[in-house]
C-alpha cells in the first residue's frame, strides 16, 4: 500500500495534528527532566510463520589483555586523554560498539581485524572474543535482557553468543550485511542485507522469516518501539513500514514522499508515533508511523560554506549522517557529513539551532531526560550540546584518530572513581553518564561525564 506525497520544506509543511505537545511554544524554554520510559507492548511471540533456515559456525574463545587508562596519546591528533579506561585489543579500525542494556557495565565492539569482543567497562578487562568472523566486524549489540550478544560482518555472517556461559549458541550466513537490530522485547534478531531483503529470527532455534523490499541494498532500520513494526530504508531512496507478524509492508513512501538518493539512518520518538529518515539527498524527513504520510520536511538552511569545491565532489559534499528524538522536548537533531548539528522544533518545524563542527558529524544520540545531545566527529572529539540554547557545554578527547561510533550509557549509572580505577554501581538514582567510542586509532574508550554542574 502505499500513502500519498506530502513533500516540500518545513515552512511549508501543515502542523502536527495527532501529536501533543505541551501547549504554548514556551514550554521550549523550559526543562522539564521526567522522561518516562517508553512503554511499548510486549508482542514478538507470534512469529509463527516461518521458514525454517539454520546454518552453524563455530569457534572457541580466545584470551584478551587491556590497557589502563593512559595519561598521553600520540598520533596525528596529539592532545590530553579525558577518558577513564582504554581498551586496545583490536589491532584496526573499531567500527561498532554496544552497550547491555540491562545493566550498561558491558561492552561488544567490532572491528576491521575481523575480531569482536565483549568487555567491561570499568576496568576494561576481556570477558570474552566472539570468534570466528572472518570479514570486518560491522554490526554488534546486545538482546533486550542482556543475555545474548549479537556479531555480524561485512559478509553477512551473523553469530550469537550465551553472555553468561560465553559459548555460541546460533550462526547464519546471509548476504552482504548493511544493519542489524535486536527486537525490543523478544530474542529476535533483525538484519538488512546488500540484496534488498529484511532479514527476522528467533534465536537461538532460527525460525526465519524474510522481508523482500526492492532491488537494492535494505541500508538502514529500526524496530518500532511497539516491537510488531521495523521500518527499513533501501538505496533506491523508498521507506517501508513493515508488519513484523504478516511480513508485509503496512506503508511504502516512493518517489517524491521518499528520498532522492539512498537512506543513512531512520530513528521513532518514543512512543513510536514518529519516525525520522536521513538520506545523501540531504534531507530528513519526519513521518507519521500511523498514516505513512510525510508531515516534515527538514533541509539545512545554511549549509556550512566550504571553500569552492571540485565539481565531481559537490554532489559528496553533504548528507544526513545520524538523526534523533529528544525524549523531554518537542525537538529532533539532525547530524551532516559537513559538521552541522541542526536542532529543530516539531511543533513549528522551524530551525532551532545549527551547531557548527569542524569535521563531519559521524553519530549523535540524545542523554535520557535531558535536552542535551551528544555528538561524536571525525576530528576523535565528543561534543554536548544544549539543545535548548544550542551551546556547547563541553567536549570530551584522547581518540588519535577519527570516531566511527559511540554509545551512551542509561541515565543513573552510579560511577566511583578511586585512583585509576572506575567503579560502577548502576543503574540508581545517581547523576553520571558513560561515552564508549571507537575509533580508527584502533582503540575504544570509556569516558565518564558527571552531570550535577548542569
Amino acid at each position: 500500500m502505499e500513502s500519498e506525497s506530502e513533500s516540500g520544506a518545513a515552512a511549508d509543511t501543515p502542523p502536527l495534528e495527532t501529536l501533543s505537545f505541551h501547549g504554548d511554544e514556551e514550554i521550549i524554554e523550559v526543562v522539564e527532566l521526567d522522561p518516562g520510559p517508553p512503554d511499548p507492548d510486549d508482542l514478538a511471540q507470534e512469529m509463527e510463520d516461518v521458514d525454517f533456515e539454520e546454518e552453524e559456525e563455530e569457534e572457541g574463545n580466545e584470551e584478551g589483555w587491556v590497557l589502563e587508562p593512559q595519561e598521553g596519546v600520540v598520533g596525528s591528533m596529539e592532545g590530553p586523554d579525558d577518558s577513564e579506561v582504554t581498551f586496545a585489543l583490536h589491532s584496526a579500525s573499531v567500527f561498532c560498539v554496544s552497550l547491555d542494556p540491562k545493566t550498561n557495565t558491558l561492552a561488544v565492539t567490532g572491528g576491521e581485524d575481523d575480531k569482536a569482543f565483549v568487555w567491561r567497562l570499568s576496568d576494561g578487562e576481556l570477558l570474552f572474543e566472539c570468534a570466528g568472523h572472518k570479514d570486518s566486524v560491522t554490526c554488534a549489540g546486545f538482546s533486550h535482557d542482556s543475555t545474548l550478544v549479537a556479531t555480524g560482518d561485512m559478509s553477512g555472517l551473523l553469530k550469537v553468543w550465551q553472555v553468561d556461559t560465553k559459548e555460541e549458541v546460533w550462526s547464519f550466513e546471509a548476504g552482504d550485511l548493511e544493519w542489524m537490530e535486536w527486537h525490543p522485547r523478544a530474542p529476535v534478531l533483525l538484519a538488512g542485507t546488500a540484496d534488498g531483503n529484511t532479514w527476522m529470527w528467533k534465536v537461538p532455534n532460527g525460525d526465519c522469516k524474510t522481508f523482500q523490499g526492492p532491488n537494492c541494498p535494505a541500508t538502514c532500520g529500526r524496530v518500532l518501539p511497539d516491537g510488531k513494526r521495523a521500518v527499513v530504508g533501501y538505496e533506491d531512496g523508498t521507506i517501508r513500514i513493515w508488519d513484523l507478524k504478516q511480513g508485509s509492508p503496512i506503508h511504502v513512501l516512493k518517489g517524491t514522499e521518499g528520498h532522492q538518493g539512498p537512506l543513512t539512518c531512520v530513528a521513532t520518538n518514543q512512543d513510536g508515533s514518529l519516525i525520522l529518515t536521513g538520506s545523501v539527498d540531504c534531507q530528513a524527513k519526519l513521518v507519521s508511523a500511523t498514516t505513512g504520510k510525510v508531515v516534515g520536511v527538514f533541509r539545512p538552511e545554511t549549509v556550512a560554506s566550504q571553500p569552492s569545491l571540485g565539481e565531481g565532489e559537490e554532489s559528496e559534499s553533504n548528507s544526513v549522517e545520524s538523526l534523533g528524538f529528544c525524549s523531554v522536548m518537542p525537538l529532533a537533531a539532525v547530524g551532516y557529513l559537513d559538521g552541522t548539528l541542526a536542532i529543530y522544533d516539531l511543533a513549528t518545524q522551524t530551525l532551532r539551532h545549527q551547531c557548527q563542527h569542524q569535521s563531519g558529524i559521524v553519530q549523535l544520540l540524545w542523554e535520557a531526560g535531558t535536552a542535551v545531545v551528544y555528538t561524536c566527529s571525525l576530528d576523535g572529539i565528543v561534543r554536548l550540546w544544549d539543545a535548548r540554547t544550542g551551546r556547547l557545554l563541553t567536549d570530551y578527547r584522547g581518540h588519535t584518530a577519527e570516531i566511527l561510533d559511540f554509545a551512551l550509557s542509561k541515565a543513573g549509572i552510579s560511577v566511583y572513581l578511586e585512583g585509576g580505577s572506575m567503579t560502577l554501581r548502576g543503574p540508581t538514582s545517581q547523576d553520571a553518564s558513560l561515552v564508549v567510542t571507537t575509533s580508527g586509532d584502533h582503540k575504544a574508550k570509556v569516558f565518564c561525564v558527571q552531570r550535577p554542574d548542569r
